[in-house]
């Protein structure tokens, strides 16, 4: 896949370095408390390493991209779409920003952007589509200001730190989003 370039960050392929800082993350229970219950168990080594060697070799369903600082290239977190569905255009995505000290900065919000861009003006996909635990405000905000519209909910399908909570499942049509380009011009 070709570098996604915006303003502040690029979009690229997954290296071999990018170990380390995945590492750093994925025991993080700072970051993980917004992720996919994937992060309940502690993660190993070698369970990184094989997840990133099979993006890296292609072998995995899954496609995406590191968020690197448009600088330097170093990563800050990825952005990986699943469940792609060719016949019907569609996919689901998912994206960590893997240190906290970065959050709040706009760094999720561009890359959903560029991800957008690529998925229905390169993929010709019509649906992007994903789901967020409903006490993460913050993703909640930027998905909105991306354009996604909640389509519905898991009611007290997550249970966390003694609680069940709603999933939300957000998602934006292509329409949608050229329309956005079109008044945002």
């Amino acid at each position: 896949m070709p570098h996604l370039i915006g303003e502040n960050i690029i979009l690229r392929e997954y290296r071999q370095e990018d170990l380390s800082c995945m590492r750093e993350w994925c025991n993080n229970s700072a970051i993980t408390y917004y992720l996919s219950d994937a992060f309940l168990y502690p993660h190993m080594r070698n369970g990184t390493e094989a997840y990133l060697n099979a993006l890296l070799d292609g072998s995995s369903e899954q496609k995406g991209f590191v968020i690197a600082d448009r600088l330097t290239e170093q990563y800050i977190g990825q952005i990986d779409l699943f469940e792609l569905d060719w016949k019907n255009r569609s996919a689901e995505f998912g994206m960590v920003i893997g240190n906290a000290l970065l959050h709040g900065r706009g760094i999720g919000t561009e890359a959903v952007r560029l991800l957008q861009q690529f998925v229905f003006m390169e993929l010709n996909l019509n649906r992007l589509q994903l789901e967020v635990y409903e006490y993460n405000k913050k993703a909640i905000r930027c998905y909105t200001k991306c354009g996604f519209r909640e389509e519905g909910r898991l009611r007290e399908r997550h249970f966390s730190q003694g609680r069940y909570c709603d999933v939300v499942i957000m998602a934006i049509l292509r329409e949608a989003y050229v329309e956005r380009q079109l008044t945002h011009k």
